[in-house]
Parts: C-alpha cells; sequence; structure tokens
C-alpha cells in the first residue's frame, strides 16, 4: 500500500489524468522512480525541488549542481536528470532556431537563463543570429570578471564572421543576483555595437540573467 502511494500512484495519475493533472513534486517523483531507504520518492522530489528553489531553479541548476546532490543515490539517477535538463536546454534552443528569435521574447531569456543563470562565475556569451533573426548558435565568448577590457570586440566580430551572422543577441550573467545594468553593462554594449557595425551585423540586445529573473536591456531602452 506504502508503494501504491508514494511511488506508483503519480505515474498512474499520469497515465490516467495527464501530466497537467500532477503537481510539479509529482512529475520530479515520476521522474526519480523510487524513493531511497527511508524516503519515499515524492518526499525525495519535494526536497529535490525546495533546495533548488522550484521547478525554475531545477531547471536552470548547473551540471556541479545536480552532481553534488547526494540524496538523489546513485550516479544513474543523477545523470538521468541531468539529460533531462538538458533537453528542456535543447528544446527551447531548437524553437528559437526554427523561428524568429523576437516572435517570443521570453523564450529568448527563458533560453539564456537554462545556459547562463546559475553559473558561479561571470560568463559573456553571445546569441548569433541568420538573417531571419533564427538562432545559429550560442556560444560562450569570455568568463570572469566582465570589463570593457575583458571582453574582445575583435574576437566577437571574427566569430560573427565565422557564423555569417546578421545580427547578435549578447548576454551574460550575473552570479550575485542582479540584474540591472550598470553603466560598465551599457559602455560594452555601445562598444560592442560601434565594432559589429562595422562588418553590418546589428546588436538587437543585450540580456542579463541570474537565477530566476532577467533583464532585457532592448526591452529598457538602452540599446
Amino acid at each position: 500500500m506504502t508503494l501504491l502511494a508514494s511511488e506508483v500512484r503519480p505515474r498512474y495519475r499520469l497515465l490516467s489524468a495527464g501530466p497537467k493533472a500532477l503537481t510539479d513534486a509529482e512529475l520530479v517523483a515520476v521522474l526519480l522512480r523510487t524513493g531511497l531507504p527511508g524516503r519515499s520518492v515524492l518526499s525525495l522530489a519535494r526536497d529535490l525541488l525546495d533546495s533548488f528553489g522550484g521547478i525554475a531553479g531545477l531547471l536552470y541548476a548547473s551540471v556541479d549542481e545536480v552532481a553534488d546532490v547526494r540524496a538523489l543515490g546513485g550516479e544513474t539517477r543523477r545523470t538521468e536528470l541531468l539529460a533531462v535538463l538538458e533537453l528542456a536546454r535543447r528544446a527551447v534552443g531548437e524553437q528559437l532556431s526554427a523561428r524568429e528569435v523576437f516572435s517570443s521574447p521570453d523564450a529568448v531569456k527563458q533560453f539564456l537563463q537554462l545556459h547562463l543563470a546559475r553559473v558561479p562565475h561571470e560568463v559573456f556569451a553571445v546569441m548569433f543570429l541568420d538573417a531571419q533573426n533564427r538562432l545559429i548558435e550560442l556560444e560562450v565568448m569570455f568568463r570572469g570578471t566582465l570589463t570593457q577590457t575583458s571582453v574582445y570586440p575583435r574576437e566577437i566580430v571574427k566569430r560573427a564572421l565565422h557564423h555569417e551572422s546578421a545580427a547578435v543577441v549578447l548576454a551574460h550573467n550575473h552570479p550575485s543576483g542582479t540584474v540591472q545594468p550598470s553603466r560598465a553593462d551599457e559602455a560594452l554594449t555601445a562598444t560592442l555595437k560601434q565594432a559589429l557595425s562595422v562588418i553590418e551585423v546589428r546588436v538587437l540586445d543585450h540580456v542579463i540573467v541570474a537565477p530566476g529573473t532577467a533583464c532585457s536591456m532592448a526591452e529598457s531602452g538602452l540599446i
């Protein structure tokens, strides 16, 4: 009876009522399949969600963060969870590759959050876009403390030429959690706009992300 309540029930409800009828914890429980000695699978799923601040935090989790969750038990379960998270990232990426990115601004933010938000150090990335503003590639270009002197416009220009890009979306993360653009962010954006204009590549946006939040400088009137 305990097995039915804690492990079989979420799977049965998913098949009978559909995935939308399940809570976040029940969906994670279906993925985890079984609990651990002395802990039901639902209890394990709730603790996992609590530790990451909910389903969004779990989706934005890095490989290292998931690998460090010893409560998941063996390596198999952790690798399965990492595979699901990567599928979520790729699904959003495929959407942006198939249509004009600004047909869904929220999808752009979500895509960048999935890739960058929980990186523990600052990174600077570029979304290279084609003439229809569809995603060609997301590349992390620079790591560490980001300033005008540590982000090299020449390297971004080279990669834009390599991808035959017509436009780019700039992005970086703020591990501190705040996404308010700084004066340095504005100055860096202006420098990159000028450098890329030489090869007729437009800077459409500069998005700053942190766990659970993102700021579009274009939406803020700063581009």
